[in-house]
């Protein structure tokens, strides 16, 4: 009876998960904010600079300027507005899915300092005189769109006109947003087809009204503009621009289907890979990972947050961390299988010798991951928080969802006896009465001796570190925009085109580039970068217009300022140096400091590898390759952590070591036990990068990239670096101080399940 209870209760809970899942997964993706990247629009970081000679900016001139933006955005009505103050004089605007991008960068850019001028641009009246908040978008006796405004003084007003009245044939009442004193000229604009003077009314007799009426070349939208950005108020400061991004819809559009697709496809990969290797359990790990998607969509729309492309990226990799918590313990269930134990005994055990690897690997990736969010910005920072997310919902699902699933199974009996169900054959078993224990057992990977040809890979490493210095000093790093600051041009062609074809058009729009580059699956995606150039943002208007009307979609544009990209390449080398040393103090704590000081070397080894390889291949390094860097020095270090928790593991069950020979014994064996487990696992995380390199969208390629990269360098280094550096610390240990004892004082207490 009890039997049958257990196994009807994991059908149940099959089933309340499959309707869970069925019936919310589409309204939760309803409620998902999309980031910019996924929808169009843009992104600017204000720097605030001071109005006048003398005003200070402090923190509450800066809060009073994010309020003006906010009320300034609620008129343009966009949902979802992110508006941050970063550090004392900067501010951040995000609006996604923004349709007319050039009004809403003009809205928010405008000074909106109104005021009357004459035609030799005397100031007559300013925004003091009139009232707050009566400004309306109205329409005249010939239903032509006018803004209304009311004086405080009437009688002021008649004063100004009956002045102007007197200027004949120039009577005119010219009407200013932002006039520049020195720069800006009635006479002047009034030769230009678009002038930048809000509208120039004549006066034909004395006006002695508080009604003022503003009219122009005005649409109904920009006369509700008008009169917002008035009631608004004037900026209490002058905006400079030091990094903006803006990207098209069709861009944002076709990135979101692309991801989506290759994240199915890699996902899918991972389910097909469990299920055909661990049997049962990878059925139960499919499960758990179903759940796991759903949670991280739920509590991501929960807390109002934003997914971006780099997000996508970080919930698909987060899937291959609770993969590797999962493979972890069938790893370890399987060894307590193969030397005969029960199906129950080997659950228990397995579950519990395997959560100090899953737990240590786990805190060290999240530590990398807080860096990225403490350090990084707009999109870096959604891949920190869906990584952070992606790590804490994992051990909730991966851990005790798992345990709780199969644990009903094993309990019920039902197994007992059937290893095939977990991947194991019956000729792989072990009698009971042979007492062979798991760390005893063969491996496929017996014949290799890692200690035993370390020399060669350190030979291995030195040549390819020393040819990468040679190249990096050569060919330098190509740093795009974000660390070398400039504009960067992306362009979505609706046709393939050509380098030669592109440099044309620039040449003729008059914004000719050297660097232009061709990429996209049909060739139709041009990047242009201009490093020194800086646009106008009218300039920039005109540049995105002719564009649109060539290639049929308007582009991404970023800007970096010199200021930005120097703070941002700083930004960059301190979040990889706290999360190095947060790491190498967690792991020299946890175990101890030789591993800590092995586990270092094995990430720097990587990082610089990486880093010189994109030099060697001309891959553009920005913000998002750092974001790769600190994902991988995450992975490098979970695999380093399982091998050092098996060689802690090995050590304890000799007791001590006394010879070079033994220590060697226990590095190999250790390497051997857990090399199945590391190549699973970078296996499932490959299926999922490999998706985003050859599916995904075009902007996160070189992401994918240089994550694919730093994977396989990463367990290159876990088994031939870092593990045979601890080897040659310790054997000097052993030399100098005699026989090496187990320390049983550095371990977590285990979270053995009960079902």
């Amino acid at each position: 009876m009890k039997r049958r209870g257990r196994i009807v209760a994991f059908l149940l809970l099959l089933v309340i998960f499959a309707a869970t899942i069925g019936t919310t997964t589409n309204p939760i993706l309803k409620n998902v904010n999309l980031g910019l990247d996924l929808q169009g629009g843009f992104e600017v970081l204000y720097e605030v600079q001071p109005l006048k000679d003398g005003q200070k900016i402090t923190e509450a001139v800066v809060k009073d300027t994010q309020k003006a933006l906010r009320n300034r955005i609620d008129v343009l009505g966009v949902s979802e507005p992110n508006i941050q103050i970063e550090s004392n004089n900067r501010i951040r605007v995000q609006l996604a899915g923004v349709k007319d991008q050039q009004s809403a960068r003009e809205l928010l850019a405008t000074q909106a300092n109104l005021t009357f001028r004459d035609a030799d641009d005397n100031l007559l009246l300013d925004g003091n005189d009139l009232k707050a908040g009566k400004a309306k978008a109205n329409f005249d006796e010939n239903g032509q769109p006018v803004v209304t405004l009311e004086m405080k003084d009437p009688n002021k007003f008649g004063e100004v006109t009956t002045t102007i009245l007197q200027k004949k044939p120039e009577n005119v009442m010219v009407i200013w947003l932002d006039f520049v004193e020195g720069e800006d000229s009635f006479k002047a604009e009034m030769a230009k087809p678009d002038p930048k003077f809000v509208s120039a009314p004549y006066v034909s007799q004395p006006i002695h009204s508080s009604d003022v009426q503003i009219s122009g070349s005005f649409t109904a939208e920009e006369t509700n503009n008008l009169a917002g950005i008035l009631n608004a108020g004037a900026l209490p400061v002058h905006l400079e621009e030091v990094y903006s991004t803006s990207v098209g819809a069709q861009f944002g559009e076709q990135a979101l289907d692309k991801t989506i697709i290759a994240g199915i496809v890699g996902v899918a990969l991972i389910f097909v890979f469990m299920l055909v290797y661990y049997r049962l359990p990878g059925f139960v790990a499919v499960v758990t990972l179903s759940v796991y998607i759903f949670l991280i969509l739920l509590v991501f729309t929960l807390i109002n947050g934003v997914l971006t492309l780099p997000g996508i990226a970080a919930l698909m990799l987060g899937v291959g961390m609770a993969v590797d918590a999962n493979i972890l313990t069938y790893e370890r269930i399987r060894e307590e299988l193969r030397v005969g134990k029960s199906v129950k005994t080997s659950f228990l055990a397995g579950a519990k010798s395997s959560f100090t690897a899953i737990l240590d690997a786990n805190i060290t990736t999240l530590l990398a991951a807080v860096v990225l969010f403490i350090f990084g910005t707009s999109s870096v920072k959604g891949f920190a928080t869906m990584l952070i997310i992606s790590i804490m919902v994992s051990f909730l699902t991966a851990v005790w969802g798992s345990r709780l699933l199969l644990g009903l199974l094993v309990n019920s009996g039902a197994l007992d006896g059937k290893t095939g169900l977990f991947g194991i054959a019956k000729n792989k078993v072990h009698p009971v009465e042979d007492n062979v224990e798991p760390l005893d057992l063969t491996t496929k990977f017996d014949r290799f001796d890692f200690v035993g040809t370390r020399k060669r890979f350190y030979v291995i490493s030195t040549i390819l570190l020393v040819t990468g210095v040679i190249m990096l000093g050569v060919f330098k790093l190509n740093l795009g925009i974000d660390f070398s600051s400039g504009t960067r041009v992306e362009v979505l062609a609706n046709q393939s085109v050509t380098k030669d074809e592109i440099t044309k058009f620039l040449d003729e729009v008059g914004h000719p580039s050297d660097d232009v580059v061709i990429s996209g699956d049909t060739k139709n995606i041009a990047v242009i970068r201009y490093k020194q150039e800086e646009f106008q943002q009218e300039e920039l208007n005109k540049f995105k217009a002719n564009i649109a009307t060539e290639y049929g979609s308007e582009p991404n544009v970023s800007a970096v300022s010199d200021t930005v990209g120097k703070e941002l390449a700083q930004n960059a080398l301190q979040a990889l140096l706290y999360a190095a040393l947060g790491i190498v103090i967690y792991v020299a704590f946890r175990f101890e400091w030789r591993m800590g000081v092995a586990s270092i070397i094995g990430l720097l080894h990587d990082a610089f590898f990486m880093v010189a390889l994109f030099s060697i291949l001309r891959l553009e390094v920005d913000i998002t390759f750092i974001a790769a860097v600190l994902t991988i020095v995450g992975y490098s270090i979970n695999d380093t952590i399982v091998t050092f928790d098996r060689i802690r593991e090995n050590i304890s069950y000799r007791k001590q070591i006394t010879t070079e020979k033994e220590l060697a014994d226990i590095v190999n064996g250790s390497l051997r036990q857990t090399l199945s487990r590391s190549v699973n696992t970078v296996l499932t995380v490959i299926f999922v990068v490999a998706a985003l390199m050859l599916l995904g969208a075009e902007s996160i390629r070189t992401f994918s990239i240089a994550l694919l990269i730093g994977l396989l360098a990463g367990t290159y280094s876990s088994i031939f670096i870092s593990a045979q550096i601890w080897f040659d610390l310790k054997k000097r240990e052993l030399k100098d101080k005699g026989p090496i004892k187990a320390d049983e004082k550095k371990k977590w207490g285990s979270d053995e399940p009960v079902v």
